[in-house]
């Protein structure tokens, strides 16, 4: 059921969809644009070309984000922010953070052709590196931008051939200047894909995102002793790898056993010598875990430390994140237009890290979620419905007029 008398142009936003993803689209129809790569410049060279085309006065900053502004009747105002990121993981999908920019373009562009101009200026956002996928770690320009992050040593980050954060950042030619930087503002909202199947399971339409997840990720060795394979008989053994799988198991059954919300991974094992005539003497795996509940992150810290007691097992925490609480009211704006329009909504939390969680210590932030086929993100199957994604935008529209207009 579609209320509002204002629509975003739909055929436009699907005709821009498809235009970004032509630069770094894969065989499969996905996308490889890794931050500041020749792909990316390009999507950022089309990007700079359609907001000049509206008029907007566009930007860059030290990091390399772009901003484009579409001034309000008091531009004295504190600004509303709008976007997300344009870099992709290596063959990843057409949707993941592109449809957030794409979503704040359209925003802007359907004021222009109805002639609204907000009180407040709307800035559209790009931000730099977001996926970490070239050089680490994910989010990188957001949270040099709150503060998390320390500049000098993102700017010596570098990719698997060598070259620095910095270096590619000139080489692309977006290296802007410090003052250019977003530093506060009315509000900052991200529209997203969700990345994961419960919107599409429940059949609804807008997640309106109360929080990104804590998250904690710990390193457990577990050691033995290396022998022939062929000739130690299995009852004199030392297999580190046997010790490993047991740990693993009595892990997922008192895991299991804490709230059914909690999601845990072991992403990553290695094993030492890796040879299959040799008994392994070392595993090594990670084990990561996500909850919004800071009480439940540390009942699986406890968990995981029981393991100490145990001989020739150690446990390492490598990092660890806070939930981070998105503002009630700028929630509550999402789901008040959600309402207004007569689409499906839920409130939810995001399992996956975003920009917005870092710029929520800066200004009144919030995301808006639509639905992701099969919950398939990270891969060039990742696929969302013109229909969610057109729904997805509205709501956008109506949010960002909404807080553009307080």
């Amino acid at each position: 059921m579609q209320n509002q008398k204002i629509a975003i142009n739909g055929k436009r936003l699907e005709e821009t969809i498809e235009r970004f993803a032509d630069f770094g689209r894969t065989d499969n129809n996905g996308v490889t644009r890794l931050a500041l790569s020749a792909e990316d410049v390009r999507a950022r060279n089309y990007l700079v070309e359609c907001c000049e085309t509206l008029g907007l006065h566009v930007t860059k900053d030290d990091l390399g984000n772009q901003y484009a502004r579409f001034e309000g009747s008091d531009p004295k105002a504190d600004p509303v922010y709008v976007g997300s990121h344009l870099d992709s993981v290596k063959k990843g999908g057409r949707y993941d953070g592109a449809l957030g920019v794409i979503a704040a373009l359209e925003v802007i562009r359907t004021m222009i052709d109805y002639s609204i101009q907000p009180k407040r200026p709307i800035i559209l956002v790009n931000f730099t590196n977001e996926e970490g996928a070239r050089f680490e770690p994910s989010m990188m320009s957001s949270g040099v931008l709150s503060g998390k992050f320390n500049q000098e040593e993102m700017n010596e980050k570098r990719d698997r051939n060598g070259v620095t954060f910095l270096e590619a950042l000139k080489e692309s030619g977006y290296e802007g200047k410090t003052d250019e930087r977003l530093t506060s503002g009315k509000a900052f909202l991200e529209l997203h894909i969700e990345q994961g199947p419960v919107l599409e399971e429940e059949d609804i339409t807008i997640g309106a995102v109360e929080c990104v997840v804590g998250m904690v990720c710990y390193e457990i060795e577990v050691l033995g002793d290396s022998n022939h394979a062929g000739t130690t008989p299995m009852a004199m053994r030392d297999d580190a790898l046997f010790t490993a799988v047991d740990t693993i198991q009595s892990l997922r059954n008192r895991l299991d056993q804490l709230d059914e919300r909690l999601v845990y991974t072991i992403g990553r094992i290695e094993a030492s010598p890796n040879i299959h005539t040799v008994i392994p003497n070392r595993i090594v795996f990670s084990l990561e875990a996500r909850h919004q509940d800071e009480d439940v992150i540390s009942e699986v810290e406890q968990i995981i430390h029981s393991f100490d007691e145990r001989n020739r097992i150690e446990t390492k925490r490598l990092w660890q994140r806070d939930t981070v609480w998105f503002d009630s009211a700028v929630v509550n704006v999402v789901e008040e237009a959600s309402k207004q329009l007569g689409t499906t909504h839920r409130r939810m939390v995001s399992g996956a890290g975003h920009d917005a969680q870092f710029i929520a210590s800066m200004m009144l932030t919030a995301m808006i979620f639509v639905p992701s086929l099969r919950g398939k993100s990270h891969s060039e199957d990742e696929y969302t419905s013109p229909k969610d994604c057109i729904a997805g935008v509205n709501v956008l529209f109506e949010a960002v007029s909404t807080l553009s207009q307080e």
